[in-house]
């Protein structure tokens, strides 16, 4: 059966005048989800990411470094929300204005984030149909893939975090949860049969243990 590798891009330039580029430290991790991925021996893996550029950097780094040879394919599906705008749709009223560490956004997302789930706008640009989105993308990929063929995307932390609330069936605040602990270029694994899609593993960011601890980042 296909093994479909979900990457979360590499760490983007937090504070920086345009976040959507990959820090030093996430082209780091790039480099280095890639050497996981070359060792688990992946079967000729379709290579995909969003359009973002975090995202096609994360993928080019990761390809790079394990040896993939098949181009990239880009799909804007995976492409993550816009958190600073959902922020503003979703104000903290104690600390607008008043955001600065990363920590901060994070509580700040996390509630905005809630909120959007929670909403019932149904002019097209509510939660369902992000989610709805980043499953159609998923479920088109597994059909392409065949039984002798993996795929890598690489997409961000609300992608994520859609997907496998709604494999697990996840109310709002689980699906919150399992955002806020998505680490930077960890490895989240779907194995896709005749029954359907199943979650095998999420957030898997090993190839960060031991003296490389230094590469986990969560923002």
């Amino acid at each position: 059966m296909p093994l479909i590798c979900l990457v979360r891009h590499g760490q983007a330039s937090f504070g920086a005048k345009d976040y959507d580029v990959l820090s030093d430290l996430g082209r780091e991790q790039a480099t280095a989800v890639g050497r996981e991925l070359a060792r688990r021996g992946l079967r000729n893996p379709h290579l995909v990411s969003g359009t973002l550029i975090r995202q096609r950097d994360t993928a080019r780094l990761l390809a790079d470094a394990a040896g993939f040879s098949e181009r990239l394919h880009e799909d804007s599906r995976w492409n993550e929300f816009d958190h600073l705008a959902l922020m503003e749709r979703y104000p903290e009223p104690a600390l607008t204005g008043a955001v600065a560490d990363s920590r901060a956004v994070q509580d700040v997302l996390d509630r905005a984030l809630r909120a959007w789930m929670e909403d019932t706008d149904k002019s097209g640009a509510g939660w369902a149909a992000f989610a709805e989105g980043a499953a159609t993308a998923l479920t088109e990929l597994s059909a392409t893939l065949g039984k002798g063929r993996d795929a890598v995307v690489v997409t961000s932390g609300g992608v994520l975090a859609a997907l496998c609330g709604t494999l697990l069936s996840l109310p709002p605040a689980g699906v919150v949860a399992l955002n806020r602990v998505i680490v930077n270029a960890s490895v989240t694994t779907l194995v896709s049969g005749a029954s359907g899609t199943s979650l095998l593993t999420f957030n898997d960011h090993a190839h960060y243990t031991g003296d490389r601890h230094r590469l986990r980042t969560y923002r």
